[in-house]
């Protein structure tokens, strides 16, 4: 009995050009955007914030989800690179505080796991408009492999370009509420999915450059 790739029921079809093309051939780019301490605003920039914001929402003519995730701090590279710094540090005094500095982040794992937030935005494009797909037509979809989903070239390129231009918009409206944001590359997208759907793995497995992978072009 041949074997079936778990791909084959996950709503994905492919991630390619810093673009996620689903399975029913809508776009999908994802946006990084920093945060901000509200509490420690004042009264004046509060209500100032928060009217940005319901302009910001108001303003919207598509589809926008907000994702909010919460996950275990990976500092498995800072511990790397002090590590590095001790082993080639010539002041002895150094290489001491360095190790007690070591020790110390140690146990402070030990203690609890240090929790990070990120905040994303998920802006998507549907080239067929607002038209709703009934359940038959999404749950064939499940059936249907990411090769049926192949998109010619040049539509690809018109659908990106539309798509890209929604995310400069939301970035500009996000910059104009004092946030930092990125839109994610391809490579950020594949760790982003690979993390999200095996969030034990991931801990452990670190995913390969996009790179070194074999993708297939178009």
């Amino acid at each position: 009995m041949a074997k079936v790739s778990t791909q084959k029921y996950l709503d994905i079809a492919e991630i390619r050009d810093n673009i996620v093309i689903m399975r029913d051939g809508t776009l999908r780019c994802v946006i990084l955007c920093s945060s901000v301490n509200f509490a420690l605003k004042s009264e004046t920039e509060q209500n100032a914030l928060l009217s940005s914001y319901m302009e910001f929402l108001n303003s919207l003519e598509y589809t926008l989800q907000i994702v909010v995730q919460s996950r275990k701090l990976d500092i498995e590279g800072y511990i790397n690179r002090l590590k590095e710094a001790q082993k080639h540090q010539t002041n002895e005094l150094l290489r001491i505080q360095i190790s007690g500095y070591l020790d110390f982040i140690n146990q402070l794992i030990e203690i609890g796991e240090i929790m990070t937030k990120k905040f994303f935005l998920i802006v998507s494009y549907n080239p067929l408009g607002a038209k709703t797909r009934g359940f038959w037509e999404r749950f064939t979809d499940l059936f249907r492999t990411s090769r049926e989903i192949k998109i010619k070239k040049e539509k690809f390129l018109q659908y990106r370009q539309e798509l890209e231009l929604r995310v400069a918009n939301i970035q500009g409206a996000l910059n104009s509420m004092g946030l930092e944001s990125v839109s994610l590359d391809t490579q950020s997208l594949i760790e982003l999915y690979y993390n999200i759907y095996n969030p034990k793995t991931s801990q452990n497995q670190k995913l390969r450059d996009v790179s070194q992978l074999g993708v297939e072009g178009f």
